[in-house]
């Protein structure tokens, strides 16, 4: 017969959930399936940690997005930014949905080709563009963002070594009242650094401008902010249309569309805090559409959103290691996931879900990771149902940046698994082992 086990009596105040008008409201509902799988079979047949993403709701997300722009616009592409989520499976659905490419290093230029995307339908981003980078880009048409006079001296002179005629854009910074601005990257709007940029590609005789481009920041809650940036990128294409008679193919406002993820600190929960795709569709057209571009002339709108399309599309399973109390008496909970899967947690408040019905005593705890680091921490403080060892979890919307960040540190990289349409699962990226961690180290014959 099991023994039972004891715990060292602890008096703690008691939480029943957050007070509204119907009563009292619980955050603790268990989640049992992902999409119409079970959690239990999923990480029965796929071990746990184990990371889950629905085409579902990839597909749902991107279309949605794209009606909201295109009925308030009629010129609008999306490019799926790779660097939110590269895995190829998921680059895929976006492609197949009609959005192209947006890389911002050699590496990720390789992958969107891997992945059947026409050199015409990837842009280049970024500040590390190697020579042969830009070469390979230029010879099939891609779109070529500038960033810092140093690239564009160096395409000057490629184009000219090499007979290529690159289709080009600029990157603009500028002061959207979103603190501290991102003027790392690209040319400044306010100090004239952009115009001077755009005379010089005009001047050059084999650089073809074709568009302006600005990223303005991460994770922005400021619609505001968009429509300052789209008026400045319409200036920058209304003055080289008088000046030069070049018309602009398009303008793109980047990506930094927020998902509906708490940050840390926050008030509210994002689902209450965070403005709607409707909301930025409707700074930025409203801009762009009465700036006075002639029908005929009217900037292809590009947008590389990249989190608002996936995090909600994403999960983490987990089990919990084990249970204690900390000298301060608080609650933790051990899992078998930390900052080394779930990077995010490091700058939101994850949702967190029980997989099972538990009982209805809840109360305060920290959620720590397997790591031998005391900042290996998933959530400073939550309130759940008390958890035990063999438990297991569900960690909602970390479809964004996770699987491009993760770090293989201590433990191995998980399986990640994709829900396709018809509810059937795929191991979209194999969960790591010891061959392959050790597969590229070299043993100097000293030491064999």
């Amino acid at each position: 017969m099991e023994k039972i086990r004891y715990e060292r009596p602890l008096i703690v105040k008691m939480n029943t959930g957050l007070m509204n008008k119907f009563g009292t409201k619980t955050e603790n509902e268990p989640v049992t399936h992902i999409e119409s799988v079970g959690v239990k079979t999923l990480l029965k047949q796929y071990g746990s940690p184990l990371f889950v993403i629905s085409e579902k709701q990839i597909r749902r997300n991107y279309q949605n997005a794209v009606r909201i722009f295109k009925t308030r616009y009629p010129k609008v592409q999306f490019a799926w930014s790779y660097k939110t989520n590269y895995m190829n499976a998921v680059c895929r659905i976006f492609h197949q949905e009609g959005s192209w490419a947006e890389v911002v290093s050699g590496f990720e230029y390789d992958k969107a080709i891997g992945n059947g995307v026409p050199g015409n339908k990837i842009i280049f981003n970024g500040p590390d563009k190697k020579d042969e980078d830009l070469i390979k880009a230029s010879k099939n048409n891609s779109l070529i963002h500038i960033d810092h006079y140093d690239e564009l001296y160096s395409l000057i002179r490629l184009s000219e070594e090499h007979n290529l005629k690159p289709r080009v854009a600029i990157r603009v910074n500028m002061d959207t009242g979103i603190y501290p601005k991102w003027d790392r990257f690209g040319f400044n709007f306010e100090n004239g650094q952009a115009w001077n940029a755009l005379t010089r590609i005009l001047n050059s005789e084999n650089l073809n401008l074709v568009g302006i481009h600005c990223h303005i920041g991460t994770f922005m809650l400021s619609p505001n902010a968009y429509a300052i940036a789209a008026r400045n990128l319409s200036e920058l294409a209304w003055s080289v249309k008088e000046r030069f008679g070049k018309v602009i193919e398009y303008i793109d406002l980047g990506g930094g569309f927020p998902s509906t993820n708490t940050l840390k600190g926050a008030y509210l929960p994002g689902t209450d805090t965070v403005p709607s795709i409707d909301q930025f569709a409707d700074a930025i057209t409203d801009v762009i559409l009465g700036y006075g571009f002639k029908q005929n002339e009217l900037p292809l709108l590009i947008l590389e959103t990249g989190r608002a399309l996936i995090d909600d599309a994403g999960y983490l399973l987990g089990s919990v290691i084990a249970t204690k109390r900390l000298s301060d008496g608080r609650r933790a909970t051990i899992m078998d996931f930390g900052l080394n899967s779930l990077f995010t947690s490091l700058w939101y408040e994850h949702k967190i879900s029980p997989a099972q019905k538990l009982g209805n005593q809840t109360e305060e705890m920290v959620m720590f990771g397997p790591l031998c680091m005391n900042i290996d921490i998933v959530r400073e403080s939550i309130t759940m149902p008390i958890l035990q060892k063999g438990d297991q979890v569900v960690v909602h919307k970390v479809g964004a940046y996770n699987m491009t960040q993760w770090m293989q540190f201590i433990t191995l990289r998980p399986n990640i698994v994709l829900i396709d349409n018809d509810n059937e699962t795929h191991v979209i990226r194999k969960a790591e082992s010891l061959e392959y961690i050790e597969q590229l180290e070299e043993i100097p014959k000293h030491l064999k």
